[in-house]
């Protein structure tokens, strides 16, 4: 109820993930049959295994892809050679309930240097009463990726976007491949 308050009005999918938001923001959220610790440790710290690999730049050459789990760190993706893209900076960190980082990717899916011209992710994670865990992932500030920013966020919000990533970490956390 208090999202729909603050965030607009949701809608729920087959996938148990519920998404909403306005203009400028997207929310979505998403229970999942872990503790708060064990759901934030898959998000941050074992992202190689539900990210899905067709939404990266390397492909069939990543090696892995995650979050450098501390203030200042960077989201990465590495390939078997060894080379590194970033597409975000970790700019608020609490281990087990709380983090954001710096989108860095534009709207045409390229890397973006600045962290001052990326939107913001902020991903929170509250227990549930039955021993799960309801995350709550916030996409903001799509105006600071300039021209397109409009569009770039109802592809964020689509089908495609967050709600097809969120589920392949619902499905990671529920034991699915």
């Amino acid at each position: 109820m208090i999202l729909k308050t603050l965030f607009g009005r949701g809608k729920s999918d087959t996938g148990g993930v519920s998404v909403g938001g306005t203009k400028e923001l997207l929310h979505l959220t998403q229970p999942v049959p872990l503790p708060v610790d064990k759901a934030f440790a898959l998000f941050v710290d074992e992202m190689n295994s539900w990210w899905p690999r067709e939404y990266t730049w390397s492909g069939d050459q990543l090696k892995s892809i995650g979050i450098e789990p501390k203030i200042g760190g960077v989201c990465y993706e590495e390939t078997a050679d060894g080379s590194r893209k970033v597409w975000g900076s970790v700019l608020a960190f609490t281990r087990p309930e709380h983090i954001v980082f710096a989108w860095q990717i534009t709207p045409n899916r390229e890397p973006e240097p600045n962290e001052a011209a990326a939107s913001r992710v902020d991903v929170r994670f509250a227990a549930d009463d039955d021993g799960g865990t309801n995350v709550l992932l916030v996409h903001r500030d799509f105006f600071r990726h300039g021209d397109g920013w409009e569009k770039y966020r109802e592809d964020m919000a689509a089908k495609q976007g967050w709600p097809y990533m969120i589920g392949r970490y619902a499905k990671a956390a529920s034991g699915e491949s």
